[in-house]
């Protein structure tokens, strides 16, 4: 039987309950930086080997139908009964040979990595050269090492008094000695797929947890006298395994800061790297400035030149260069050259602003566009619209777009002044050069350079506040001011209405 090209395979434990977390979704599907711990991983192995194998188990459901959406090509294994790694190993070994359809687990050749799913540190650099040092040296097994703070928890590695590796002890099972050593395993391993398969059935549930463990393959191939030997990682924050919520945001943070450290040595400058999140799908250019307070996230880009922040999140949105963005929340929009958004601006899903546009304080806007050099300064509701070039549309503007049922669409053409108060009652046409008043109500279109006027005319009452709230502060201040008072018996002037709580109030509040 032919090989493939790439003799690598991959094996990515991900079978685990992960109780610690407490969680009703797979452990493994926690998100970091907009991808899931196990997209992480499956990102570094997929970096090396061409066959990978991942191992289900618990809710199982899930986290298959995650894999097919990230990573098609890998090949899900379910583990019905979680007996320990090494049985998920021997199950997914099984697998695998299925998959290049050789008879048996023996007929494997090459290397196989193995990786557990809640490791999302894991650098590919690290996998390599895991790899590269077991195919240089022969070895059967290859172990990547660390040198923790804090080795609590994880399984110590144990050398000989050569410095060669000799075992590896679980926590849960070693003595006060072992503990006190400092360099972990960090459950990463290329073997020669002979000798891990060979040695699989040799394991036993002799140990505090009763499970068959992957690690005491390494002390079996040491008595077997076969080459066992372990590279120690060079940032042993690689070796952070996730188990509860706490290690989760440990690992989240590490991530972070890899992150902005990569964007800011490729010539984004970030302020405040603490406060600041990129996904790693988003896309920051050269020259892009991130100020404090930032969220990125989704499938967002940034050009040179643009600047955001402080205090904004954006999602899925595409920034202009030169753009300037400040305590915004942006969804799904996009934000031409040199616009600029905030503060205290929402823009969702379709917005565009072309370039040099404005979107000011207090504004929020959906599926709209702005043309360029046209400004909504303050204080309004864009929604369902179309805006031309070089427009302003005065404070507290509203584009009515709602008719109870169904949205409605509203054109708005070149160079019109909408003035301030304005409801805009789609569907409705504004031409180029118009202008409306301010507190009309537009459910006509406009003309081409015309002034709609939609409104009530004025009227003033006299001698209301004295003839309605006598003795208050405001009839005290219109006597000053010369109010006259009323004649007795004179009539109501018209519009005279009454005052609101009155017993003939007839007022629909």
């Amino acid at each position: 039987m032919t090989e493939r090209q790439s003799p690598t395979a991959a094996i990515v434990l991900a079978a685990g309950e992960g109780t610690r977390m407490r969680a009703s979704r797979p452990k493994v599907l926690f998100e970091l930086l907009g991808r899931s711990m196990l997209g992480h991983v499956l990102a570094a192995v997929r970096a090396l080997s061409g066959d990978v194998v991942v191992v289900t188990g618990h809710r199982r459901g899930e986290v298959e139908a995650h894999l097919e959406e990230i990573d098609a090509e890998a090949r899900p294994v379910f583990q019905p009964e979680q007996r320990g790694t090494g049985h998920a190993v021997r199950v997914a070994l099984e697998a695998l040979a299925a998959l290049r359809q050789l008879p048996a687990t023996s007929d494997l050749t090459g290397s196989v990595l193995v990786v557990p799913a809640d490791t999302p540190l894991l650098t590919p650099s690290s996998l390599q050269a895991v790899l590269e040092h077991r195919e240089s040296t022969g070895a059967a097994c290859v172990v990547l090492t660390a040198i923790p703070p804090d080795p609590a928890g994880y399984g110590r590695v144990i050398r000989g008094d050569d410095g060669a590796l000799a075992a590896i002890v679980e926590d849960k099972d070693a003595d006060a000695a072992q503990r006190a050593i400092r360099e972990v395993n960090t459950g990463v391993y290329a073997f020669e797929a002979r000798a891990l398969a060979r040695v699989l059935g040799r394991l036993t549930t002799d140990n505090a947890q009763g499970e068959e463990y992957l690690t005491d393959v390494v002390g079996i191939l040491v008595a077997d006298g076969e080459r066992v030997s372990a590279v120690v990682a060079s940032d042993w924050r690689e070796a952070l395994g996730v188990n509860d919520r706490a290690q989760l945001a440990l690992a989240r943070a590490c991530l972070r800061d890899r992150r902005n450290t990569e964007l800011m040595r490729a010539g984004v400058t970030i302020i405040d790297p603490a406060t600041t999140w990129v996904d790693v799908g988003v896309q920051v250019e050269p020259d892009a400035e991130i100020w404090p307070n930032t969220i990125l996230v989704g499938a967002t880009r940034v050009a040179g030149g643009a600047r955001v922040g402080p205090n904004c999140y954006l999602a899925d949105t595409d920034v202009g260069s030169g753009a300037r963005i400040r305590d915004a929340t942006c969804e799904g929009a996009w934000i031409g050259p040199d616009a600029e958004v905030g503060p205290y601006t929402y823009l969702r899903p379709g917005t565009r602003l072309g370039r040099a546009a404005k979107a000011g304080a207090y504004v929020e806007m959906k599926n709209a566009t702005v043309g360029a050099e046209s400004k909504v300064p303050h204080l309004s509701y864009v929604g369902d619209a179309t805006i031309g070039e070089r427009t302003n549309i005065g404070a507290a503007t509203v584009f009515v777009n709602y008719d109870g049922l169904a949205k409605h669409h509203s054109v708005v053409g070149d160079d019109v002044r909408i003035g301030s108060d304005t409801m805009i009652v789609a569907p409705v046409s504004i031409g180029d050069g118009a202008y409306t008043a301010a507190g009309s109500v537009i459910v006509d279109d406009v003309p081409p350079g015309a002034l709609a006027v939609a409104r009530a005319r004025q009227r003033n009452v006299e001698g209301w506040v004295l003839r309605r709230r006598p003795g208050s502060a405001a009839a005290e201040a219109a006597r000053r001011a010369g109010a006259t008072e009323p004649t007795p018996g004179d009539a109501p002037a018209p519009g005279d209405a009454p005052a609101p709580g009155d017993a003939d109030d007839r007022s629909s509040g």
